[in-house]
């Protein structure tokens, strides 16, 4: 992997072909988040907008756990590169909820590989991403209701869309922890694996997107984000459809059919 420059020392952004890997790198406090980091994964998500090369993203944390929230010691304004997020949420005032995946959300899917505990910050980050593997060890948590705080990170609505509505008030209200089994059984998850291994599983799930059309990666992610329960089903069937026609129409659909009748594999051009 080739390390990228908007790396900083505790969030480190490489390109692996078509996959950008995003790793949260402070294992010593648990990658509790700073401004630091919070710029680290703004500019990897605008990154994976904007580099056409890029499938997907894989986002991991150091060492034996995935996230535990914001460092409160340091909090929002202080830290590493304290001057750097000022000035730059002068320019993107919502910058921390676009590192955080809340607002302005890739439009290329993220994949989650956790190890240990997820906590509060942490599994708001994980309901903002695609798709979801959890160590058999892990823990997830919304944990603010503990420490007189409140889950800004969009848990309040987006958890009670991911899973039953009382699980998620038990979880948010009385800061319940999960573990992955229940997380899966849920469906807050996509796969459990052994420890240590999340990270190998989600790569290869990357490979297998990278295999796929891009444009179509692409339209699918935006549908599944933009279709949800909230809608009508009569206007997100319309919406979806506005979206589809476009894929049904490149280059790369037609070479999807014709490698198909050839029985061969499609060459993609993302066109």
């Amino acid at each position: 992997m080739a390390e990228l420059d908007i790396s900083t020392r505790n969030c480190i952004v490489e390109k692996r072909d078509k996959i950008l890997v995003v790793t949260l790198a402070r294992p010593e406090a648990k990658n509790a988040l700073t401004p630091a980091m919070l710029i680290g994964m703004y500019k990897a998500w605008r990154l994976l907008d904007s580099d056409s090369d890029l499938i997907c993203a894989v986002l991991t944390g150091q060492g034996d756990t995935f996230c535990a929230g914001m460092d409160l010691k340091v909090g929002l304004e202080g830290g590493e590169n304290a001057e750097e997020i000022r000035q730059l949420m002068q320019e993107v005032p919502d910058l921390h909820w676009q590192a955080l995946l809340r607002n302005n959300q890739p439009l290329k899917p993220i994949i989650l590989a956790v190890e240990g505990y997820a906590l509060a910050g942490g599994t708001e980050i994980l309901q903002g991403t695609d798709l979801r593997i959890a160590a058999a060890d892990a823990v997830l948590g919304i944990t603010e209701v503990q420490r007189g705080l409140f889950p800004l990170g969009g848990s309040t609505v987006r958890l009670r869309r991911q899973i039953p509505y009382c699980l998620a008030a038990e979880m948010l209200l009385l800061g319940r922890h999960i573990t992955a089994e229940e997380a899966l059984r849920f469906g807050l998850i996509n796969r459990v694996v052994p420890p240590g291994q999340a990270l190998a599983a989600a790569l290869e799930m990357a490979e297998q997107l990278c295999r796929c059309a891009p444009l179509s990666v692409r339209a699918i992610t935006q549908s599944l984000r933009e279709n949800g329960h909230w809608l009508s089903e009569k206007d997100a069937l319309a919406n979806e459809e506005s979206i589809g026609w476009n894929i049904l129409a490149t280059n790369d659909a037609k070479e999807g059919m014709r490698a198909f009748a050839e029985k061969r594999a499609p060459q993609f051009t993302g066109t």
